[in-house]
């Protein structure tokens, strides 16, 4: 068995290929030879090996890891509840498990260590060791293990590598658009020259140190739309990758632009490409966070691109996800701007919007129907958003079965429209139409009642 085999090429004599079976390692003769090694390309260990990749550990093991390390820390189902936040990682339950097994720690449960972790990532698992120079040592502590792999790369010429995995610990816990990473983006981060090319070879060489996942496409079709490609980061490679980063730079503010200048663009593309960009768009959604959060000074734009690509997802029929994007719009206008802000009202509408997309009717009902009192009180019973929202409450009371509800703020919201904006404007037509279809509705209702009390 040989351990730690993570430069092949010093596995002698000679530096010779170990793929080329001219060396010391060669797929004949007796017995079985087991390597542990970070490099997992088919191309280094040639075709007669078997690679088995070490997948993390499932909740039950990792948290049965947790209980044999500290049994006296808490019940297995709070070891299982922070075995899951560990990600099943083997390195951080140990890590984990020795912290709360000592009896100087200042957490001692698995609860409050869970708890910590959020607030202090840094002095737990995110401590860095006095020894880490040392490979040997550093593969041992969370803080450093990756930072061997990403060593290894640079001394092979990819020093794109470490400045991509940075990237990608910025943006949120989730499945990550492979075409969100272009050399501009890069470039702009780093201050080099990059190249498409160089991009590709970083990716390659992070999935090949085992750093990201490349989830394989399941459909034909996803194999057809190149803008369903993606990629993963386990949760603590992009905390640790995070942390590293704000001690790597003065000016994470430079790192943070970049990227919200790219997400912009990305939202851009999709709204454009119509029902080709749909995949992408489900994918950039989750990412959005970062541009409410690191554009302060273009806090329009970014809530703008915000409420653009859930425009998008609604065309797609992902509502959950459109309706996680206006919740969080609505969080940050109500914070940055107020409750009563017409932005902030909007922000409102279209979240009781999307609840009715939802099939949510009833919380649907309740959020438009204080849109509207709010919309009359701050903006006035005549403006077009509170004739908008009193029309969206009719709407939905109509899928509740409510008829002669919504047709009354129907007839009254075609009222209003007629006298201000005239007999024959769009929303006039629509108020029209919508009414008709309320009353419709209601004889149709109403007839169902008879025919059923006639059995």
């Amino acid at each position: 068995m040989l351990d730690n085999v993570d430069e092949p090429q010093a596995v002698g004599p000679g530096g010779e290929p170990v793929a080329h079976y001219r060396g010391w390692i060669r797929p004949h003769g007796g017995g079985l030879l087991l390597m542990t090694s970070r490099d997992t390309s088919t191309q280094t260990w040639g075709p007669r090996a078997e690679l088995l990749r070490l997948e993390p550990l499932s909740v039950p093991d990792a948290g049965q890891v947790l209980l044999d390390a500290a049994p006296r820390a808490g019940t297995p189902e709070q070891a299982r509840e922070l075995a899951a936040r560990l990600g099943g990682m083997p390195l951080a339950l140990h890590a984990a498990g020795s912290y709360l097994a000592t009896a100087t720690s200042r957490y001692r449960t698995f609860d409050r260590y869970r708890q910590a972790l959020d607030a202090e990532l840094p002095t737990l698992l995110g401590a860095q060791h006095p020894g880490a120079s040392d490979p040997d040592v550093a593969r041992t502590v969370v803080r450093h293990t990756w930072e061997v792999s990403l060593d290894q790369l640079a001394a092979e010429g990819n020093l794109l590598a470490r400045s991509l995995l940075r990237v990608l610990s910025l943006l949120a816990q989730a499945p990550i658009p492979l075409s969100l990473l272009t050399p501009g983006l890069l470039a702009s981060m780093t201050g080099e020259v990059v190249t498409v090319v160089g991009v590709e070879a970083a990716l390659a060489s992070l999935h090949r140190f085992g750093l990201l996942g490349l989830p394989e496409p399941t459909t034909a079709l996803e194999v057809a739309q190149e803008d369903s490609a993606q990629l993963v980061l386990h949760p603590l490679v992009r905390e640790i990758s995070a942390l590293a980063l704000t001690a790597e730079t003065n000016d994470l503010a430079r790192w943070h632009r970049a990227l919200t200048d790219r997400l912009t663009e990305a939202v851009h593309d999709v709204a454009g490409a119509g029902r080709p960009g749909w995949p992408a768009a489900r994918l950039l959604a989750p990412h959005l966070a970062l541009l409410l959060d690191h554009s302060p000074e273009a806090r329009a734009d970014a809530h703008d691109t915000v409420a653009t690509l859930a425009d998008v997802l609604n065309d797609a029929g992902a509502y959950a996800l459109e309706h996680a994007l206006h919740q969080q719009l609505q969080d940050t206008q109500s914070r940055l701007l107020g409750p009563d802000h017409p932005d902030t009202l909007t922000s409102h509408n279209n979240l009781a919007a999307a609840l009715r997309e939802m099939g949510e009717y009833a919380q649907a009902v309740d959020l438009h129907r204080r849109t509207l009192e709010d919309r009359t009180g701050i903006l006035g019973p005549d403006h077009p958003d509170t004739l908008r929202s009193r029309a969206n409450l009719a709407a939905v009371l109509r899928g509740l079965g409510e008829y002669a509800q919504a047709a009354e703020l129907h007839r009254q919201t075609l009222e209003e429209r007629t006298h201000i904006l005239g007999a024959q404007h769009p929303d006039t037509l629509r108020s029209r139409s919508d009414l008709e279809l309320a009353l419709a509705a209601s004889r149709a209702g109403r007839r169902r009642r008879v025919r059923w009390r006639a059995r």
